[in-house]
């Protein structure tokens, strides 16, 4: 498979123009976040670092997986090969949904593969959009091989949760219209599961110059252990963030862009995570999924910058003044399990 390219993504923006919602950013207050610290003597004080939040979670179904859905089946219907089986794809839920939204929209069939434990809202929404829905196994990887045998048998076409090319260009979208409201931004922080998400949008961060940073569960570490190994390996999946971070290993696509200089890799606790995600809910009452909160946590988290690409890290602290964007990435969860404050 070629590594993604910025031209792949700007052919997804021209493909789902209209048909995705445009991301809505949101400035935090300032102060809110602590900038990195400084030790030379004589240096100047420093500025408050700037932070932005991307509402991505207001996108169709939910998250950011609409817009490689949407890029994937458009790409497919554009040349002819959309089979009368329709799509199938193996997903923890939230590709899933963006596969039977995007399906529905041409109307085409879907059929859905997800873990037995996968979060019942997301199940009951994935029916609602039409989806044959089926539960199979205890992890992502068994669904997978059931859906991968479903599309053999049937001749049905398999998309992917996040390991295909039109689905990381769909995602990275998304980098290109948090630029265009932000040109000046100088990192944008998201959160990484297989990698589709990230592979789109550090390929597109690279070529306008921001900085990427990658953040993952300490016990999701897919991403980060790739690039430590320098290779794709297998890791334990076990977070409260697993699922939507839940991939056990990642795509090539996601470590090619790893590999770019511009790119930080950062791992953060289940308990920032949770904290990140109640105080969204308590100081700003947007209650996102444990996977959009993880993005905010390695903020958070009381790390320092390092070397640009130390591995591994706790956390990223911005610099003095530099612009940050910080991906809210998904919102199907359970609202009920937020602390009234």
């Amino acid at each position: 498979m070629h590594p993604l390219t910025y031209g792949d993504i700007k052919a997804a923006a021209d493909r789902i123009a209209g048909h995705v919602r445009p991301v809505t950013v949101a400035r935090a207050e300032p102060g809110a976040f602590r900038t990195a610290r400084h030790d030379a003597v004589g240096e100047r004080p420093e500025e408050a670092c700037e932070v932005w939040l991307a509402l991505e979670f207001m996108q169709h179904t939910g998250s950011f997986k609409a817009r490689g859905a949407q890029n994937f089946i458009q790409a497919h219907r554009a040349v002819g090969t959309l089979p009368d089986a329709g799509v199938t794809i193996a997903s923890g839920g939230n590709a899933g949904m963006a596969c039977a939204w995007a399906a529905q929209q041409h109307n085409v069939r879907a059929t859905v593969f997800l873990p037995v434990a996968a979060p019942a809202v997301k199940v009951a929404r994935l029916r609602g959009y039409g989806a044959d829905v089926r539960l199979v196994g205890t992890e992502y990887a068994e669904a997978l091989a059931a859906c991968e045998e479903f599309a053999a048998a049937t001749g049905a076409l398999a998309s992917h949760a996040y390991d295909h090319p039109l689905i990381a260009a769909g995602a990275g979208t998304l980098l290109e219209e948090i630029h265009q409201q932000i040109p000046d931004l100088d990192t944008v922080v998201v959160a990484v599961g297989g990698g589709g998400l990230f592979a789109g949008v550090a390929t597109a961060a690279q070529h306008h110059g921001i900085r990427t940073v990658a953040v993952e569960p300490e016990n999701c570490r897919a991403l980060n252990a790739a690039i430590e190994a320098g290779r794709l390996v297998d890791v334990p999946v076990d977070s409260i963030a697993a699922d939507s971070l839940g991939a056990r290993r990642t795509s090539a696509m996601a470590l090619h862009a790893g590999q770019h200089n511009g790119v930080r890799s950062v791992l953060v606790p289940d308990a920032d995570i949770v904290r990140a995600r109640q105080a969204l809910w308590d100081h700003r009452r947007i209650a996102v999924e444990h996977g959009a909160a993880t993005a905010l946590a390695g903020l958070l988290a009381a790390g320092d910058p390092g070397p640009d690409r130390a591995l591994p890290s706790r956390g990223y602290r911005p610099g003095s003044g530099e612009k940050v964007c910080v991906v809210l990435c998904g919102a199907n969860t359970d609202a009920g399990t937020l602390m009234q404050p």
